[in-house]
This record gives C-alpha cells, structure tokens and sequence, in this order.
C-alpha cells in the first residue's frame, strides 16, 4: 500500500533509514509530552539528534510527520497480527478477531503516540476522518481473507470495515472513560464484533 503522504525523499541507505527512524521515534515520544499543538520540527531534531535539515530531508511540515509516524503505526499493527496468527495456527476467526483487537488494544496502552495519532483518524487532533479506518479494514481483509480461506470480496471488505469503525468509536470511548480503557466497555465492543462478524464468517 503506497504511504498516505509520501515522504520528500524515501530512505535508499541503511544510514538514512535509521536516522528516519529516529526521527520518528522523537515524534511520537514528543506527542506524548507535548501534544501535536506544541510539536516542531526543530524539537523533533533536537530530541532525534540529528541537524533539523534532516527532518525537512523526509517531510515538509509536522502533519506529515505525523501522518507518517501514523503509517508505520499501521505497518508494526499488521506485522504483529500477522505473527501472532502465524504462530497460533487457524483456531477460527473468533480468534483471529481476539487477536486483532487485543493487538490494537495493546498499541493504545504501550506505543508512543498512538493515544495521539494511532492510523492517522485524529490527524490534526480532535478530527474525525473515515479515510484511515478504510486503510485499516482494507489491510484486515487482504490478512485474514487468506487466514480464514475466504475470498476478499466486497462482503468480507464491508464486514470488516464496519467491525473497525465499531472498534475505533469504542476503544476511543473506553480510554476517555480510563486511561487503560474501561474493561466493561471493551468486554461490549467484543460482544457486537462476535455478533457482526458471525453474520459473514459463520
């Protein structure tokens, strides 16, 4: 899948690579700090290490920081859900839901910045954009479609996109109500997934 935004210049050397890393990684410690109102690109620098040209090397601005830290947000989600399938073997797609949600849940609590810009939906913060979600049930089709010996037609795609839409307003919902996320309302959200999703995969 080609980046939302794509980089100034994409990284060709291992050295390159590494420093876009960093500066990635600076960003989203910087979200959790600051917020996205107060991030710069020069603090980004200085955190990263690296001369503040080398920010403007990749992006233009902080939103495309962000929209990128966001696509590697998605890029470490479906390598981890790919793995943990892998390892696990086919146990059914009440399983392979677990699995995606519970991997979904785990980045909220754990990955810098994701409370922040998680796949890109608050990208400027405090907006509501579908576009990401789309990303995400498309990237969720094309895993599981194999896992669950389905073809990846329009059903299976819907499906999908309206499970992530569900998880997105819901899992938003719970970490307003707790920093962790509201048990009672994620043990809900499993429910109405289960429900949905038995109507296309049983």
């Amino acid at each position: 899948m080609p980046h939302a935004t794509p980089l100034r210049r994409a990284p060709v050397q291992r050295r390159s690579a590494e420093r876009l890393a960093r500066i990635l990684d600076a960003c989203a410690a910087l979200l959790d700090e600051v917020g996205y109102d107060d991030l710069s690109t020069r603090a980004v620098a200085e955190r990263a290490g690296v001369p503040i040209g080398s920010v403007y090397r990749f992006f233009g601005n902080k939103r495309q920081m962000a929209d990128a830290l966001a696509q590697r947000n998605l890029e470490r989600f479906t390598e981890r859900v790919a793995e943990r399938l892998g390892a696990t073997g086919d146990r059914g797609w009440r399983h392979a839901m677990d699995v995606v949600l519970d991997g979904y849940l785990e980045m909220k609590r754990t990955a810098p910045g994701f409370s922040l810009v998680d796949f890109g939906n608050q990208i400027p913060v405090g907006t509501r954009r579908a576009e990401p979600n789309h990303r995400v049930a498309d990237r969720l089709t094309a895993l599981l479609a194999g896992y669950l010996g389905r073809e990846a037609d329009d059903d299976l795609r819907r499906a999908f996109l309206v499970a992530v839409e569900t998880a997105d307003a819901l899992v938003h919902l719970a970490f307003r109500m707790t920093p962790e996320g509201d048990e009672k309302v994620i043990r809900e959200l499993r429910e109405m997934l289960r429900a949905h999703l038995a109507r296309t995969l049983d």
